[in-house]
């Protein structure tokens, strides 16, 4: 399974674990980029939907950064580490019941990076660290920030990882009719339209591909979880017939990827 990013509309991919948990669908690998490495970690740590859909409606972006002066960004996310810790004990990557792929953006080199081993907690602050908003995180000898601008959704870390049949979540919204409240939204929206025109590989990587409508949640709406979960949830049981009858033909790519998207709201 990838995750994609989303910010608080990352709260769907919880919907979407659960349909599959509900529907007895194996999960062999995850992999998450920004908010859905955060729900990829913390599910493959074995920490319960439950617990997380908890977290998710207490939650609020002041559990994730705090406000800086700083050339680099103007936000430290720092707090994740504490964030991360209340949804998981593990704090290394072969601490996880379920081969865990972290995905990041090296900008020195202009690729994605895929951290499946060390310590999870680096890994995580890279792949949330949205481009302008928080700080970039120096690791490994990268420069990193979000994973998002390489691999919006990381199906080619899951591919990797040696899955057979690969499902994607897709969470950004597209465009919205109403102006930008903030620089943060005005960010946002200029790469959601870079990455609606760009070369997208992952979509190639994906066998299914779930779309939960959430296009008219904000960036910052966390008090939306309830929703954003039920859209999640709903999506994926849409596509529930395309997985089950991929699943019964057994190994290989009948189709040869790019697999149906499913958009459903509830």
């Amino acid at each position: 399974v990838a995750l994609g990013g989303g910010f608080a509309r990352g709260i769907a991919h919880v919907g979407v674990l659960r349909a599959l948990e509900q529907n007895e669908i194996p999960i062999d690998f995850i992999a998450g980029t920004s908010v859905g490495a955060l729900i990829a970690s913390a599910y493959a740590s074995g920490t319960s939907l439950d617990d997380m859909a908890h977290q998710a409606s207490l939650t609020r972006f002041r559990d994730f950064g705090r406000w800086t002066l700083s050339r680099m960004g103007m936000a430290s996310n720092d707090r994740l580490q504490d964030f991360l810790q209340r949804l998981s004990t593990a704090k290394y990557f072969h601490q996880l019941r379920i081969p865990c792929a972290i995905v990041a953006t090296d900008l020195l080199k202009g690729e994605s990076v895929h951290f499946t081993d060390g310590e999870i907690g680096p890994a995580l602050r890279a792949s949330c660290a949205y481009p302008g908003l928080f700080l970039p995180v120096e690791y490994r000898n990268h420069f990193l920030v979000d994973g998002f601008l390489t691999e919006q959704v990381p199906a080619p870390a899951v591919r990797e990882m040696g899955a057979d049949l690969v499902i994607s979540v897709h969470l950004e919204p597209g465009l919205l009719d109403s102006p930008p409240r903030n620089t943060i939204e005005v960010i946002s929206r200029s790469f959601s339209i870079i990455q609606s025109i760009a070369n997208q590989p992952w979509r190639a990587a994906s066998d299914v591909l779930i779309e939960p409508d959430v296009h008219h949640i904000l960036w910052d709406e966390f008090v939306k979880s309830p929703q954003l979960i039920a859209a999640g949830e709903f999506a994926t049981l849409e596509a529930m017939p395309r997985i089950k009858s991929l699943l019964d033909r057994g190994p290989g790519r009948p189709d040869g990827g790019n697999g149906e998207t499913f958009r459903a709201s509830e």
